[in-house]
């Protein structure tokens, strides 16, 4: 399937208004990963997508060795011998022992050294008392105590990343410690982000007059972004020109896989925003069942797709984290990512709609009881504090229409976006 194709596809749908679970699926049953894939060093993986899975060549780790510093022995002939036992040869990581252990010895051993021959047993260095040419250890030391089995880690041929993983840095410590340094991983995407509108001025700039307002959609989103497998590009404010605006975002869209914009996304505005996809692609307006968000558009120019998010800053972010993110992360390569959601008690009373669900900004609170959350106390979608205040979102389904405090609700940390609180 072409990707103009995929992208045609997925974004069509034949309900007057999503809901929220609605909208999920068919950014998750619809897009498919468009980048091609590289091989990078290892230190240059993190946070990038892995195109095929990588297993272990050999195991990990390659011998029995120590897991702590201490003594090495046949743990048959401690219990024989009343844990006294002679001494003999020493055995460091990297330099082991060539000689095995006779029956009635003990070795010196050290965290991470290749376990002797003949031993099997390790007993911890505090616990141990030396006397010139014998130890004493206490009794009840199990056998294989403090040993670590060779492949305990990675047996050889076991899957060590899955294909379409974002790599973390354990998965890095993982890769490396198979022998590898370097892995195959998807190409990132190359992402334009633009904010439209004559009312937007850039920070740095002087007010023009009272309409006017600085633009923080263009560098939140711009931030979000970072550490997402993307290349990204600032496309700057969009006038309210059609000519420039026809211009600007047909340059974008031929050079980038994805082009994401704020403003001008409700159902049916005239503005020279929504003319111009029309003109240039497709747009479908979506109307969503969500506070935050509501209007959001939708759509392609060529073969890049484009996504239209809400002006208010807290409704761009919202709508970002949903179904941007996710969309993004998939059409990079990478598995499509829910995030981790918890139940905790609500310090909060309120009343809602039905048949929306609310995202509000949720802020933890230690008490004598335990861990509560509460709501930011104003649900302006403009007001950047509560987004500053926040730990993460509350997620009220649908069918509630009162919460009430000590009610148990849904909690999204910032964590399961991967942002910082």
């Amino acid at each position: 399937m072409s990707r103009r194709a995929l992208l045609d596809d997925c974004f069509l749908h034949d309900k007057d208004r999503l809901r929220h679970d609605q909208a999920l699926e068919i950014l998750r049953d619809g897009l498919k990963p468009i980048t091609g894939s590289e091989t990078v060093a290892l230190v240059d993986a993190l946070g990038r997508v892995a195109a095929h899975a990588v297993t272990a060549p050999r195991l990990v780790p390659a011998s029995d060795n120590a897991a702590v510093d201490g003594w090495a022995f046949c743990h048959a002939d401690y219990a024989s011998r009343s844990g006294r036992l002679s001494v003999y040869g020493r055995s460091a990581a990297g330099h082991p022992l060539e000689r095995a252990v006779p029956p009635g010895s003990a070795a010196r051993i050290f965290t991470g050294a290749v376990m002797p021959g003949g031993t099997d047993t390790i007993a911890m260095q505090e616990d141990v008392t030396v006397d010139g040419d014998t130890i004493a250890v206490p009794a009840g030391l199990k056998p294989g105590a403090n040993r670590r089995r060779a492949g305990e880690d990675l047996a050889e041929g076991a899957e060590v990343i899955a294909a379409r993983r974002r790599l973390t840095p354990a998965d890095i410590a993982a890769i490396a410690s198979t022998g590898a340094d370097k892995v195959q991983v998807h190409t990132p995407l190359s992402v334009a982000v633009a904010s439209t509108g004559d009312e937007i001025v850039a920070p740095g700039s002087a007010l023009l007059g009272p309409a006017q307002v600085y633009d923080a959609n263009r560098p939140l989103l711009l931030s979000l972004l970072d550490g997402l497998p993307a290349c990204i590009t600032d496309g700057g404010l969009i006038r309210d020109d059609a000519d420039t605006v026809r211009a600007t975002l047909q340059d974008l869209a031929e050079r980038h896989d994805v082009l994401i914009t704020t403003g001008g996304a409700s159902l049916g505005e005239a503005d020279h925003l929504v003319e111009t996809l029309d003109e240039l692609g497709t747009r479908k307006a979506w109307q969503l069942a969500i506070k935050p968000g509501r209007p959001m558009m939708i759509g392609r120019i060529g073969d890049c797709a484009v996504f239209g998010l809400p002006g208010n800053p807290v409704a761009a972010f919202v709508c970002f984290l949903l179904y941007v993110r996710p969309a993004l992360i998939v059409l990079a390569g990478g598995a499509w990512q829910e995030p981790q959601r918890y139940p905790l008690p609500a310090g909060f009373d309120m009343t809602k709609k039905p048949d929306r669900r609310e995202f509000l900004r949720g802020i933890l609170r230690e008490t004598e009881q335990g861990l509560v959350v509460d709501k930011f106390a104003r649900d302006g979608s403009g007001l950047i504090t509560g987004l500053r205040e926040a730990d993460g979102l509350i997620e009220i389904s649908e069918d509630v229409t009162m919460v009430s405090k000590n009610d148990t609700i849904s909690f999204v940390p910032f964590g399961s976006f991967g942002l910082d609180a």
